[in-house]
């Protein structure tokens, strides 16, 4: 054990390299420094110096001025790519202010003037480890930051929410593959911020994303801006005209509102997505493409499927990898982050300088069922910004309806099916929510206001992975 001890005691010394043209010097420096327990290495002047560096690497190096053949700014100049984050200290009898300035612009972290106490130089090496050390905990702490920003990141959206950080691994997954996607959420949660971000994020991120409202084109048209047609195709046909699919080839189609798309497109869609081929209207030969699918829907398509409005073949085709985007009310520890979000790209965009939001505006904040999800949010931050005259948004800048829960919030809105557990654990997460909400947190205050002992509503927290 005992001959381990000193092992590890031998591999943990920093490693010191002396340079100086005066042998007493070296000899001096060598014995003290061994005595603190340190390694040293020696050499007479900078040319020495500059073949040992090519192979040893050293914490730290202390480095005369003058000396011969290569004195010790010729050997800074010299070695500065050799040197790299080691820590060099200057030493010199005739040191003065402008010799030192010098020595540091050159990459010198400290200079000693001989003659010198020992306790001056241990104390300048003390000195040099504590700036190393800080330093590497500062790129850690980075690094650290970097990740927790990765994972709380995606395209241009961010969120802090374990909902929403699952989100973004699916969709950053998603991003390296050209499978078909099929993203489901409320109007206002995202959609198209998270097919931006899986295109943008892939390898088809050179070409086109190319995105198509289902919905918002008519139906008679809706066919030839998808397809395109030939000239003489129909009255008004005077030329050819590439169609959305070809115009996306080598790149993405986000079919926004799938689905709002008639029955008679859908069976011509399901025909792209099984033959990768496209037949414009008019045209009398099929054109192959390489397009990458990425939908998006607020409804239920299997109830579409049921009602007999959905195609189940193309379902099944856009059902290959699925993004469940949760809505804002579901997350509400997303709202505090995103309005700071909001607040920074509107006091660029209005010229203002709001810093935040008051406590008791961003408690209605954080009340409210967000109907149109987040971009109800961004709407009443723009609006609250451009009515504060504070640096403030404080709760009369915010719309007047903010903050106020719906009394026709039944069961039949928040819960599917009839099972009575679940829908009492559905009951007893929403309200320990609404009392943790309401006491800023507090849950001593919360476990009263819900009538159930502090240690029960600690386990209920954890049950239901309620984070504040």
């Amino acid at each position: 054990m005992g001959k381990k001890n000193t092992n590890s005691a031998v591999t943990s010394k920093k490693h010191l390299l002396v340079i100086d043209d005066e042998e007493n010097m070296r000899h001096m420096l060598t014995t003290l420094l061994k005595k603190n327990g340190y390694h040293v290495d020696t050499a007479s002047d900078g040319r020495a110096a500059l073949e040992i560096l090519n192979r040893n690497q050293y914490d730290v190096i202390l480095c005369d001025i003058k000396m011969p053949n290569c004195d010790g700014m010729d050997f800074l100049k010299t070695a500065r790519d050799r040197i790299g984050e080691t820590t060099v200290v200057m030493m010199s009898a005739y040191g003065t202010i402008d010799v030192a300035v010098e020595a540091m612009k050159l990459g010198a972290y400290d200079f000693i003037s001989k003659p010198f106490k020992s306790d001056e130089v241990l104390l300048t090496i003390k000195k040099a480890e504590e700036r190393e050390r800080l330093k590497k905990e500062n790129l850690l702490l980075k690094e650290q930051i970097r990740k927790i920003e990765e994972g709380y990141n995606f395209g241009n959206m961010v969120a802090k929410s374990e909902t929403m950080k699952s989100v973004f691994e699916l969709s950053t997954k998603a991003a390296n593959y050209s499978t078909t996607v099929l993203i489901n959420g409320e109007s206002g949660t995202g959609k198209e911020l998270i097919a931006r971000g899986i295109h943008f994020s892939g390898e088809r991120s050179r070409m086109p994303l190319i995105p198509v409202n289902c919905g918002g084109i008519p139906e008679n048209l809706l066919e030839s801006e998808l397809f395109g047609y030939k000239k003489g195709a129909f009255t008004g046909a005077d030329r050819d005209k590439k169609g959305l699919f070809e115009e996306a080839d080598g790149g993405t189609l986000f079919l926004d509102e799938i689905g709002e798309l008639p029955l008679p497109l859908q069976v011509k869609l399901l025909r792209v997505l099984q033959e990768d081929e496209i037949r414009p209207i008019g045209g009398s030969k099929t054109k192959k493409i390489d397009v990458r699918i990425i939908a998006a829907t607020a409804k239920n398509l299997k109830e579409e499927v049921e009602k007999g409005t959905f195609r189940e073949d193309l379902f099944y085709r856009l059902n290959v990898l699925i993004i469940n985007l949760p809505a804002l009310r579901d997350r509400t520890e997303d709202v505090p982050l995103l309005c700071q979000l909001f607040i920074d790209k509107f006091n660029k965009k209005m010229d203002k300088d709001i810093e935040g939001i008051a406590p008791s505006a961003m408690a209605l904040l954080l009340k409210h069922r967000w109907p149109g999800n987040v971009r109800e949010l961004e709407n009443a931050i723009e609006r609250s910004m451009v009515l504060s005259e504070e640096t403030t948004i404080l709760p009369e800048n915010l719309p007047s309806d903010l903050g106020i829960i719906s009394d026709v919030d039944t069961m039949g809105d928040i819960f599917e099916g009839y099972s009575l557990k679940i829908a009492q654990k559905i009951l007893e997460k929403r309200l320990i929510k609404k009392a943790l909400i309401e006491t800023g947190g507090n849950r001593t205050k919360a476990s009263k206001l819900l009538e159930i002992s502090h240690p029960s509503l600690l386990s209920k927290i954890k049950t239901y992975n309620i984070t504040e």
